[in-house]
C-alpha cells in the first residue's frame, strides 16, 4: 500500500511540472510627463522645460478589487513611467495618476488643471497609456515674461 501511495505522489508531483500552466500574464504601462511652464502662460514655449525628478504617485484597481499604489520620479527628460506584469484576471481596470512633488527650486506650485488625470485601462497586454502632462510654475514669473 505504501509503495503504491508513492507512486501515486510522484506521479502528480510530474503531473504538475508538466502540465501547463492556465494564468496568462498580462503587463500594462503608464507614462506621462511633468513640465515647467516658466511664464505661466498655459502654453509650451522655448523657456519651458520638463522636470527631472518631480515624484508622481498612480493608484490603480485591478479587475479583481485589488488596489495598487505605485510612485514614480521623472527622468531627464522629465518623463516617468510605471509598469507591472500580472495575471490577466488582475489586471488593472481604472486609475488615477497625479502629481506629488517637484524638488526644482523655481517651479514647485502647481498649475491649475494639474490635480491628477482619472482613466479606465482598457488595453491589451504590452500597451501603455500616456497621461497629459502634469504643470508646475514658478512662484513668481520672470521678468522678461511679462
Amino acid at each position: 500500500m505504501e509503495s503504491q501511495l508513492k507512486k501515486l505522489v510522484t506521479t502528480l508531483a510530474l503531473l504538475a511540472l508538466f502540465m501547463p500552466c492556465t494564468v496568462r500574464a498580462w503587463t500594462g504601462e503608464i507614462h506621462g510627463r511633468v513640465v515647467c511652464d516658466v511664464c505661466g502662460d498655459a502654453s509650451i514655449g522655448p523657456e519651458d522645460h520638463v522636470l527631472e525628478g518631480a515624484e508622481v504617485a498612480v493608484l490603480c484597481i485591478t479587475k479583481s478589487g485589488e488596489v495598487l499604489n505605485y510612485q514614480a520620479f521623472t527622468n531627464s527628460k522629465g518623463i516617468y513611467t510605471v509598469a507591472e506584469t500580472m495575471p490577466e484576471s488582475d489586471r488593472w481596470d481604472a486609475c488615477l495618476a497625479r502629481p506629488i512633488s517637484s524638488f526644482h527650486e523655481h517651479c514647485t506650485h502647481l498649475g491649475g488643471g494639474s490635480s491628477g488625470a482619472k482613466f479606465t485601462y482598457n488595453y491589451p497586454s504590452g500597451y501603455s497609456h500616456s497621461v497629459r502632462p502634469f504643470v508646475y510654475r514658478p512662484v513668481s514669473v520672470p521678468m522678461y515674461c511679462i
